[in-house]
C-alpha cells in the first residue's frame, strides 16, 4: 500500500475515533441523566431513556466494526500484527504532523473513558443504594426482618411476631 493510501487510512481512523470520542461523550450524558431520571422518579423519562440507549446500541456495533476493519486494513499497510496496532504504535510510524494528531486523539480518548468509567462507577453506587433502600423498605412493610423471629411465652407456647408489620402476610 502506498503513503497515500496509509495516510488516507490514518485519516478514516481519526474520523473513526472521534465519532467514538463523541458516543463517550452520549453516554456519558446518559449516564448523568440516567442518575437524574432515577433521583427524580420520573419513570416515563426513564422509559424513555432506557429505549433510546438500546435503540444506540446497534449504532454503536457498526461504529466499533468500521474501526476494526480500518484498523484491519492499517496493520495490513504498515506490516504489522493486528494485535500490536494501538495508537502508540501508528505514532510510532508516522510523521510528526500526524503523530501528534494520534497522540491528541489518543489523550481525548484517556480522559472520556477515564470519565466514564468514573460516571458508570457513581450511577452504580446510586442503583445499588437504591435498591438497598427498596429492600429495607419492603423488609419493613411486610415484615420479613422479623419473619425469623420466635418468641415464648410463660407457658413455653412459641409466638412468632406477625402483628407489627405494616403489611399482615397472614391470610
Amino acid at each position: 500500500m502506498s503513503a497515500i493510501a496509509v495516510e488516507d487510512k490514518v485519516e478514516e481512523l481519526l474520523a473513526c475515533l472521534d465519532k467514538d470520542a463523541r458516543q463517550i461523550e452520549e453516554s456519558l450524558a446518559q449516564l448523568n441523566q440516567l442518575r437524574t431520571l432515577v433521583i427524580k422518579r420520573d419513570d416515563a423519562a426513564l422509559g424513555e431513556l432506557l429505549e433510546n440507549i438500546q435503540a444506540q446500541s446497534d449504532r454503536h456495533s457498526r461504529q466499533q466494526q468500521e474501526r476494526q476493519s480500518v484498523r484491519k486494513d492499517l496493520a495490513n499497510a504498515l506490516g504489522c500484527d493486528l494485535e500490536r496496532m494501538t495508537l502508540s504504535a501508528l505514532q510510532e510510524r508516522l510523521p510528526e504532523g500526524r503523530r501528534e494528531q494520534v497522540r491528541q486523539m489518543k489523550e481525548k480518548l484517556k480522559r472520556l473513558v477515564a470519565e466514564l468509567r468514573k460516571e458508570y462507577t457513581s450511577t452504580v453506587l446510586l442503583l445499588s443504594e437504591c435498591s438497598r433502600l427498596n429492600n429495607m423498605l419492603l423488609r419493613s412493610i411486610f415484615n420479613l426482618a422479623r419473619a425469623g423471629e420466635v418468641s415464648y411465652n410463660a407457658n413455653g407456647v412459641v409466638r412468632r411476631q406477625t402483628d407489627t408489620a405494616f403489611v399482615n402476610l397472614k391470610l
